[in-house]
C-alpha cells in the first residue's frame, strides 16, 4: 500500500532534486497543498488530489499542510486558533523539513482560506521558497459577511458564536479564524474602515494596508514566478467572490474595482504589479460554485503551473539561490 503522501519517504522525491547540472537537468517540484475552513489533512478529497497530481506528474512530492495532530484537531485549527502562529508554525515545518528543506523550490496550492495563508508563507518566510502559486476561491481581499454553518456542524456554530461579542475584539481576533480575514470599508468613500486597520490580526497586515509598509512582502511576491487566481462563477460562500482577484466591491451597488484600478497595485504594495509587469499574475474563472473542482481543471492546472522545469530556471527565479552554487544563469 502507498503511504500517505504527507509521510512520503526520501526515495520518493529523488526526482525533486538536481540530478546532473542546473543547466541541463528537469526537476519535478515538490507541492505544498492547504486546505480550506471546515477540512482537514486526511480529508478522502484531498487524498484524491494528491494522488491526482502525483499520477499526473509523476515523482512529485504532495505535502498536505496540518495544523493538528489529528484530523478533528486539524480541522478545528481551520476555524480556531492564532493565524500568526499557525502561519509562524507552517513556516517553520516547512523550513525543517526533512525532504523540502532540500528542495531547491516548491509549487503550492491552495483551496478557499488556504489560498491567502499559502500567500502569506510567501510574504512572511518563504523557506523553501515558493515558484508558482496557484489559489482556489481565496479571499485575497477578505470577506464581507461570514458563511453559514451546517445545521449539525457545532465546531463552525461554536466558533461563529464568538462574533455575537465585538469582531475586532483581541479576543475574537486572536482565536476566530474568518475573523481574522474579515474586512470592513467606509460606505461612500470605500476606504478601509479604522477598526479593521487597527485591530485586524492577520490581513491589515498581509495586504500591507497600514501606514509603514512592509517591502519583504512586496519582495517575496514579486519574486514569484507565477501567481494564478481562480474565482468560481457561481460562488456564493465567499463574500464577495471577486476577492479572490483582489477586487473592491462595493457592498451597497455593487460595483466592482479591479486590482488594476486599485492603489494597492498601483502603489505596488505587494509586488503584484511587478509580478504582472513580468507576465507572472493571472485570473482565472471556472464554473460552478465554490470550490467546484473538476478533474479536468486540476490535470489543466498541474500540468501547466506545475509540471517538471529545468534546474536553472528554478535557480534563475530567485537569484539567492544561484549564492554559491557557481553557476551561471542562462538565457532560455
Amino acid at each position: 500500500m502507498r503511504p500517505p503522501y504527507f509521510l512520503l519517504p526520501i526515495l520518493s522525491l529523488t526526482s525533486a532534486l538536481p540530478a546532473t547540472s542546473p543547466s541541463s537537468s528537469e526537476v519535478t517540484l515538490p507541492l505544498v497543498i492547504w486546505h480550506g475552513l471546515g477540512d482537514n489533512y486526511a480529508a478522502d478529497g484531498l487524498t484524491d488530489i494528491a494522488r491526482f497530481a502525483e499520477e499526473t506528474n509523476p515523482g512529485t512530492l504532495v505535502y498536505i499542510i496540518r495544523l493538528g495532530t489529528d484530523p478533528s484537531s486539524d480541522r478545528t485549527a481551520t476555524f480556531f486558533g492564532n493565524l500568526t502562529l499557525q502561519i509562524s508554525q507552517v513556516c517553520a515545518d516547512l523550513a525543517t523539513h526533512q525532504i523540502l528543506s532540500t528542495a531547491p523550490a516548491v509549487n503550492a496550492l491552495g483551496f478557499s482560506q488556504g489560498g491567502q495563508f499559502l500567500r502569506a508563507y510567501v510574504e512572511r518566510c518563504n523557506v523553501p521558497p515558493v515558484r508558482n502559486l496557484v489559489t482556489f476561491g481565496s479571499q485575497h481581499n477578505g470577506i464581507a459577511r461570514y458563511e453559514n454553518c451546517g445545521p449539525t456542524d457545532w465546531v463552525c456554530k461554536g466558533a461563529f458564536a464568538l462574533l455575537r461579542g465585538n469582531t475586532w475584539s483581541a479576543f475574537v481576533q486572536s482565536r476566530l479564524v474568518p475573523a481574522q480575514y474579515y474586512r470592513t470599508v467606509e460606505e461612500y468613500t470605500g476606504l478601509p474602515t479604522k477598526e479593521y486597520l487597527e485591530h485586524s490580526n492577520f490581513l491589515a497586515d498581509m495586504n500591507n494596508e497600514r501606514e509603514v509598509k512592509n517591502e519583504t512582502y512586496a519582495e517575496n511576491i514579486a519574486r514569484l514566478n507565477r501567481f494564478v487566481m481562480y474565482l468560481f462563477e457561481e460562488d456564493t460562500t465567499v463574500v464577495p467572490k471577486e476577492s479572490g482577484w483582489f477586487a473592491e466591491v462595493n457592498g451597497t451597488t455593487g460595483d466592482v474595482l479591479p486590482l488594476r484600478n486599485r492603489t494597492i497595485y498601483t502603489e505596488d504594495w505587494l509586488g503584484l504589479k511587478r509580478l504582472d509587469e513580468k507576465g507572472g499574475l493571472i485570473f482565472e474563472t471556472t464554473e460552478g460554485g465554490h470550490m467546484s473542482l473538476s478533474d479536468e481543471l486540476l490535470e489543466n492546472v498541474f500540468r501547466d503551473h506545475f509540471g517538471p522545469v529545468k534546474m536553472v530556471e528554478v535557480l534563475s527565479g530567485d537569484k539567492r539561490l544561484l549564492q554559491g552554487t557557481g553557476q551561471e544563469v542562462m538565457e532560455l
